[in-house]
C-alpha cells in the first residue's frame, strides 16, 4: 500500500491557485443564480422551494471532494486506462438506448435508489481523454491522414450515431466541436478540415432523414423569428428573450426576476442564464462571461506549461469543453443560434454534469501541480 501511494502521489507541486479561485468563484455564483431561479418553479412542483437547490448543494460537495481528491492523484495513471474509460462510457451510450424515453429520448441511464446518470456527460470526458492519447502517442504523424484524421473520424462517427440515436443533438454537437478543436491543436492538417465539414454536412442529411424534414425546417423558422409561434413551439425562447430585455443595464435585483415565476419553462436549466441578466442586468452578464473568459485562459495557460503531449491535450479539452459549451448556451439563450438543448456549466441544474465539471477540472489542477513542479 506505501508502495502504490507512493507511486499515486510522487512528484508534487503546488496547484494553480488562480485557477482555484475561480472554479470556487464560479460554482459559488453559480449556486446562487440556481436557487434564485429556481426556488418559485420548485414550490409550486414540489411543494419546497429548496428542491432543488438542495439536491444540487449535496452534488457540488461531492464534486468539490472529488476534485480535490483528483488533483492529488498522478494524471499519468489516465493515460493507462484510456481504452477502458472510453470502453465504459461508450457501454454506457449503448445501454440508455435501452431505458424508458423522457420526452420523447433516452438520455437518462436509472440506477437504484431513485438515481439517475448522463452517459453524453462521461462521454465528454472520455473522448477528451481518447484524443489526447491518440494525440500524444501519433503528434509527429498528425500531418498525415492516416493517424491526422482517420481514427479520430471513426471514434467520433460511432459516438456520434449512438447520441443521435437517443436523440441528443446538442451533445453530439458539444463533443463533435470538441473533438475538432483538439484536433486543429494536435497539428492536424487545415485542408483534411475540409473532409470534416462534408462528414457534418452528411451528419445534418442524416439528422434531417431521422427527425424529419417538417421538424428541422419549424426549428429553423423558429430560431429566424421567434415570434412566429409564441404560444407553442418558440415560447421558451420567447420568454427568455423577454427576460433578457427586462433586465436592462442593472437588472431587477437578485431574486426579482418575473419570468422565472413558471413563464419561462424549467428556468433552472438551460435558460438559466436569462435569469441572470434578468435579475443581474447587463453588468451581471458581462461579470459572469469575464469570470469564463478568465477560466478559459488560465485553463490553457496551464495547458501551455503542461509536461508532455498527453498533459496538455487533456488541459486543452477539458478547458475547451466548458468553453464550448458556455459559448453555445449563451448563444441559445440569446437566440443567436438556434435551440439545442446545452446547459451552462456550474450554474445549470444537474447532478451529473456537475459533478462530472469539478472532478475534470481535477484533472487540469493535478496537471497544474506537475507543470509548477517541473518549472520549480
Amino acid at each position: 500500500m506505501a508502495r502504490i501511494k507512493k507511486r499515486l502521489y510522487k512528484k508534487q507541486g503546488k496547484i494553480d491557485i488562480t485557477f482555484l479561485i475561480l472554479i470556487f468563484v464560479i460554482l459559488s455564483f453559480g449556486l446562487i443564480m440556481l436557487f434564485s431561479s429556481s426556488y418559485a418553479y420548485a414550490y409550486y412542483y414540489f411543494n419546497d422551494s429548496f428542491h432543488f437547490i438542495k439536491k444540487q448543494a449535496v452534488f457540488a460537495i461531492a464534486g468539490v471532494s472529488a476534485m480535490i481528491l483528483i488533483s492529488y492523484i498522478n494524471y499519468n495513471y489516465i493515460k493507462k486506462y484510456v481504452f477502458l474509460i472510453f470502453g465504459i462510457a461508450l457501454s454506457c451510450l449503448v445501454i440508455v438506448l435501452f431505458m424508458p424515453p423522457l420526452n420523447g429520448a433516452r438520455r437518462w441511464i436509472n440506477i437504484p435508489g431513485g438515481f439517475t446518470f448522463q452517459p453524453s456527460e462521461i462521454m465528454k470526458f472520455a473522448i477528451i481523454v481518447l484524443f489526447s492519447y491518440l494525440i500524444y502517442k501519433n503528434y509527429n504523424k498528425m500531418g498525415t491522414f492516416l493517424y491526422g484524421v482517420v481514427p479520430f473520424m471513426f471514434f467520433l462517427g460511432v459516438v456520434a450515431f449512438l447520441m443521435l440515436l437517443q436523440p441528443h443533438l446538442s451533445g453530439t454537437v458539444l463533443i463533435g466541436s470538441i473533438g475538432m478543436l483538439m484536433m486543429f491543436v494536435g497539428g492536424t492538417k487545415y485542408r483534411y478540415f475540409i473532409i470534416a465539414i462534408l462528414i457534418g454536412v452528411l451528419g445534418i442529411i442524416l439528422i434531417v432523414s431521422i427527425r424529419g424534414i417538417d421538424y428541422v425546417s419549424d426549428r429553423l423558422a423558429g430560431w429566424i423569428d421567434p415570434f412566429s409561434d409564441p404560444t407553442d413551439s418558440t415560447f421558451q425562447t420567447v420568454q427568455s428573450l423577454l427576460a433578457i430585455g427586462s433586465g436592462g443595464v442593472m437588472g431587477l435585483g437578485l431574486g426579482n426576476s418575473r419570468q422565472k415565476y413558471l413563464y419561462l419553462p424549467e428556468p433552472q436549466n438551460d435558460f438559466i442564464f436569462s435569469i441572470v441578466v434578468e435579475e443581474l442586468g447587463f453588468i451581471g452578464a458581462t461579470v459572469v462571461i469575464a469570470l469564463f473568459g478568465l477560466f478559459i485562459y488560465r485553463g490553457f495557460v496551464i495547458a501551455s506549461k503542461s509536461r508532455d503531449k498527453f498533459a496538455m491535450m487533456l488541459a486543452v479539452g477539458l478547458t475547451a469543453q466548458i468553453g464550448i459549451q458556455v459559448m453555445l448556451n449563451i448563444g441559445v439563450v440569446t437566440n443567436t443560434i438556434p435551440n439545442t438543448g446545452i446547459s451552462l456549466p456550474f450554474f445549470s441544474y444537474g447532478g451529473t454534469a456537475l459533478m462530472m465539471q469539478l472532478a475534470q477540472m481535477g484533472v487540469i489542477l493535478n496537471i497544474s501541480r506537475h507543470c509548477i513542479y517541473e518549472k520549480e
